[in-house]
């Protein structure tokens, strides 16, 4: 049974990830790091995964500790992933990052969005980018994965399959996007506290949101992306608008997703407009489209939940797939209602 680690199990997607390698029928975990908390039980900071994890605590990241794994996961801050990564890879099978240090293709990308230069250029041409539903070939028995962003991926699976049938234009897309607080991360930030988010809705990352050039790369669409801050504990509804390249309708723009979707079990296409409570605790995106011939506009929209298909769902089915498991082993397909 392949062995895995977790790096960074203590954030709200390290500790989802951990939930649901805890509950994977197929794996079993060596250890959860989290230098800030190390020695204190995973069940003491989160009650939820008291009884799946009886006697374990976090522990201290050692390069060591890798050795002979057949996989470990990050789930860092943006930018701790690229240092660790040289090391790491020499000592484990496979890499699944949750992190941006490895998704853009360009690395002087980094510097126009993310400010500053990256560390480790020379490796990035050698991660797989990993949402399976887009680009699966390249993530069966993947060494190194690089997990799509959260709004990234509801954009790119409204998107994609759109930009690659040639039924819409490529520029002028717009994405419209709101996520709950946990996508803030678990360290509080006077952003995100109950007083600032609660009865509150605003945009943020006007013009410059980091996730700007993902979406791009991973869409092949010139986009105008702007996120917001909505009071809820997880999931993203992303709204996106684009030109038809001909006369289309409805009907055909949901033809198009049903079909290119068929057989995945992740992805729901239907005529209702998408909940992203109807997605929490899944590894689910909705999905539904609409052509207005009055404007002129197509509209995708995606719902999902930012922790699961948007982070560490998202992971560990991009594991399995570079482990040669089961693609769902481990993930749920039906969301927690109410």
């Amino acid at each position: 049974m392949p062995l895995v680690g977790i790096v960074g199990a203590s954030g709200y997607a390290g500790a989802e990830l951990l939930r649901l390698v805890l509950g994977h029928p197929d794996l079993d975990l060596a250890w959860a790091t989290a230098d800030t908390q190390a020695g204190v039980a995973v069940g003491r900071l989160y009650p939820n995964l008291a009884a799946a994890a009886p006697g374990l605590r976090f522990t201290t990241y050692d390069p060591a500790l890798a050795e002979g794994l057949d996989l470990v996961f990050l789930a860092l801050p943006h930018g701790a992933s690229a240092a660790l990564v040289p090391e790491l890879a020499k000592r484990v099978g496979a890499v699944v990052d949750l992190a941006a240090d490895f998704r853009l293709r360009d690395p002087t990308a980094y510097e126009q969005w993310y400010g500053e230069v990256h560390s480790a250029p020379d490796l990035l041409a050698g991660f797989a980018y990993g949402l399976p539903e887009l680009f699966r070939p390249a993530l069966v028995g993947a060494t190194a994965v690089a997990v799509p962003g959260c709004y990234p991926t509801a954009a790119a699976l409204g998107l994609t399959p759109l930009v690659r049938a040639g039924v819409i234009e490529t520029t002028g897309v717009i994405v419209d996007a709101a996520s709950g607080v946990s996508g803030a991360g678990r360290p509080p930030k006077a952003g995100n506290a109950f007083c600032a988010v609660d009865e509150d809705f605003r945009a943020y990352g006007l013009l410059d949101h980091r996730h700007t050039p993902e979406i791009e790369q991973a869409t092949g669409a010139s986009v105008l992306f702007t996120p917001h801050l909505v009071p809820m504990n997880r999931g993203i509804l992303a709204t996106c608008y684009a030109r038809p390249r001909q006369s289309t309708s409805t009907a055909e723009v949901l033809a198009l997703l049903v079909d290119t979707y068929r057989g995945e079990p992740f992805v729901v296409v239907g005529e209702e407009s998408p909940s992203t409570k109807a997605t929490a605790g899944s590894n689910c995106a909705h999905l539904t489209a609409r052509v207005d011939p009055r404007t002129g506009w197509v509209v995708v929209l995606c719902a999902l939940d930012n922790l699961g298909k948007g982070a560490a769902g998202q992971a560990l089915q991009c594991a399995n797939l570079a482990l040669g498991l089961d693609e769902g082993a481990g993930l749920s397909v039906a969301g927690v209602l109410p």
